[in-house]
């Protein structure tokens, strides 16, 4: 098997994913405000609320409102969590919540890096392979990266809210293609998700991995 030039990779469910799960960490927060919730129930209604949620991309808007647009999807997501799983009128201060929680994800507290992922890094960074991660994370994802120690085995990350357009979409693989001088047939891409890690990698003329992580 050719050696690549470039290796990219997911980002959550890849190279870290959340302690315990999402619902555990929404309903530990929301118990300081009050709110009282079953973590597996919410952690249901959670992953209802992602994914019915429309792609967190935002074409042709002004970069200095991205931020902003993030806040609000993500915000969006958690209300009909809460609304999912009947508990949303516990809450007196939903803003509040939400912003506690919003800073906490850009924390290192709730993740953790999955085992293999330093050996592998390090092992590519050995034989002169350039990593770059794609993701259809926010802009959150730098000063996490900064957090968990991993800024420094890449040198591109490339995200759906700043290129406006999410994994599996093809724009997003050619975009981080374009910040190496590198053809998709050079490149290889690893993720968790077959939909948009796998087969968007492929279509977009990527050697795809696909990552199965064990889930619980």
């Amino acid at each position: 098997m050719q050696t690549p030039k470039v290796i990219f990779l997911d980002a959550v469910g890849t190279l870290f994913g959340v302690r315990g799960h999402v619902g555990q960490v929404y309903a530990s927060i929301a118990q300081e405000f009050g709110v009282r919730v079953d973590p597996s129930l919410l952690n249901r209604s959670f992953i209802h609320s992602f994914q019915s949620a429309p792609a967190m991309a935002f074409p042709g808007i002004d970069p200095l409102d991205i931020p902003k647009r993030e806040y609000d999807w993500w915000q969006a997501v958690t209300l009909y969590t809460f609304k999912q799983a009947d508990v949303l009128d516990q809450f007196t201060d939903f803003s509040g919540f939400f912003a506690k929680l919003y800073k906490h994800f850009a924390t290192p507290q709730p993740w953790f890096i999955y085992p293999d992922v330093l050996p592998a890094l390090k092992q590519w960074r050995s034989q002169g392979i350039s990593l770059g991660i794609i993701s259809n994370f926010d802009s959150r994802l730098y000063p996490l990266l900064d957090a968990l120690n991993l800024t420094l085995f890449f040198s591109s990350v490339t995200i759906s809210t700043e290129v406006g357009a999410a994994k599996p979409d093809p724009k997003i693989f050619y975009t981080a293609l374009q910040k190496h001088n590198c053809t998709p047939e050079a490149a290889w891409y690893v993720g968790d998700s077959k939909t948009e890690d796998y087969w968007g990698a492929k279509e977009a003329g990527l050697r795809s991995f696909l990552i199965q992580r064990a889930v619980g």
